[in-house]
């Protein structure tokens, strides 16, 4: 389990929050919501860029006149904790550059990522291949008896002379992906801007040009971190990797996911909820409405529920893999209550089949979804009749135990080098009981509001 601080950024003075296989930030607008899940989202997709494994000179040279390097990697478990230190600290860097901000808007911010080290297991067996090129230049291996893995330097590589910087990131790359990889899950992001993507990408192409045509004028080598801060960057990250992913939906739509190869029925459901079929026709994206197969409408032709979804759907499609982290800033987004609650269902199909899914969220219609499916997950006679009458599946419910779910707002918090609790901007975890679902209280006083004005019209005094 990840857990994650966050201090100084946006709204949010000091907050924590742990990822489920569900989890859910809600609460009014400008409270922190996307701040925490665009950080989020920034670190997890970069994580091999920002942590550091040190490999010393003295093994580097050992691998190159032997051959051969063995490594115990368990002494990289013993330091897990303390190399993500690390890269949290650096990670404070990156953030002007994640959100495209000011430098000056996050001195005081810093972000911190906590594992559980006693979780942290090496795989029992390890096969990987490093390449240069079309070349391989090195294997690291590791048998289920033994937690220390072999480097092997194949022969290939004295006639193509790999430079020792080289190595070493070839190393360091190998021992990152044993160690953390299943730690950190690969994240796909749909952001609030993720509607008008497609109108976003010939400004980025041009941003983007005027990048390589600066690094093609320079001899030195790229850093990425300092790539981050080159002020190149118009977009926060999670809206660039939505236009970056919407222009490669012509070659992303020759793949199959495996929710296509294996769970095809999350597909069907999917079409229920925007009425039709996305495809790539001619490089141009078109939108197919069911019963009308003659007709084609472009992004711009399409309603705004279509467009929300577009690159949901492409990711369902053609990208999936199992293990992955769905980030989704406002499901809701143009949709009919109707299809936020069958988006919901998707949700809680998706997590079963095992992508993790992390939202933030202002639909009551959504949160009282499911609620309804986790109460629904009981095992009595009545409950089990209430599933069968409404049509409910068992693919559908939702475990209480695999929901995290988190409410900005205000609240006496105890902030780290601080003796006294403070009232601040923060995330505040919500119950979440089998019997009674989630207590989101930030939706409910509105609608007592409501429902006290409506009673007050008709029953007046």
């Amino acid at each position: 389990m990840l857990t994650l601080k966050l201090e100084h950024l946006g709204a949010i003075r000091y907050a924590e929050f742990s990822l489920g296989d569900l989890t859910i930030i809600c609460g009014g607008n400008n409270t922190g919501k996307t701040y925490a899940t665009y950080a989020l989202f920034g670190f997890v997709d970069n994580w091999r860029e920002l942590v550091h494994i040190p490999v010393d000179d003295e093994s580097i040279a050992n691998l190159i006149t032997n051959g051969t390097l063995e490594i115990d990697l368990e002494q990289y478990v013993e330091q897990a904790q303390s190399i993500i230190d690390n890269a949290s600290e650096e990670y404070k860097r990156w953030l002007p550059g994640i959100f495209a901000s000011q430098v000056d808007l996050f001195k005081k911010s810093s972000f911190n990522v906590c594992i559980d080290s006693s979780k942290l297991r090496i795989p029992g067996t390890i096969e990987q291949r490093a390449r240069a090129g079309e070349t391989e230049v090195l294997t690291l291996s590791k048998t289920p008896e033994s937690t220390v893995a072999t480097m092997s330097l194949l022969a290939e590589e004295k006639k193509i002379r790999i430079p020792v910087e080289v190595l070493r990131h070839m190393i360091q790359s190998a021992i990152k992906d044993a160690i953390f990889a299943e730690l950190f899950p690969r994240p796909f992001i749909a952001s609030t801007e993720r509607t008008g993507a497609a109108i976003f990408r010939k400004e980025l192409d041009f941003a983007r040009n005027r990048l390589l045509d600066a690094m093609s004028r320079t001899d030195q080598s790229v850093d990425p971190r300092q790539l981050m801060l080159s002020g190149y960057q118009d977009y926060a990250l999670p809206v660039e990797e939505n236009v970056e992913f919407t222009r490669k939906l012509e070659i992303l739509s020759r793949k199959s996911s495996f929710i296509r190869e294996e769970h095809s029925d999350i597909l069907n459901d999917f079409s229920d909820i925007i009425g039709g079929q996305y495809s790539v026709k001619e490089s141009s994206l078109v939108y197919t409405p069911r019963g009308n197969k003659k007709l084609r409408l472009s992004m711009d032709e399409s309603s705004s529920s279509i467009r929300s979804l577009l690159i949901v759907g492409f990711y369902l499609r053609h990208e999936a893999m199992p293990g992955d982290l769905l980030i989704i800033d406002e499901p809701e987004l143009n949709l009919h209550p109707e299809n936020q609650r069958r988006l919901a269902r998707l949700f809680a199909r998706l997590i079963r089949v095992g992508i993790k899914v992390f939202i933030t969220t202002h639909s009551d219609y959504i949160i009282k979804e499911l609620n309804t499916l986790i109460m629904l997950n009981q095992d009595s006679e009545s409950i089990k009749n209430i599933r069968e009458k409404e049509d409910y599946r068992d693919d559908e419910l939702i475990s209480s135990d695999s929901v995290k779910v988190y409410i900005t707002e205000k609240s006496l918090t105890k902030i780290p080098g601080r003796q006294k609790r403070l009232t601040c901007q923060t995330l505040v975890p919500a119950k979440v009981s089998p019997e009674l679902g989630i207590d989101a209280r930030s939706f409910d006083s509105t609608i007592e509001d409501m429902n006290r004005i409506q009673e007050s019209i008709l029953w007046p005094d």
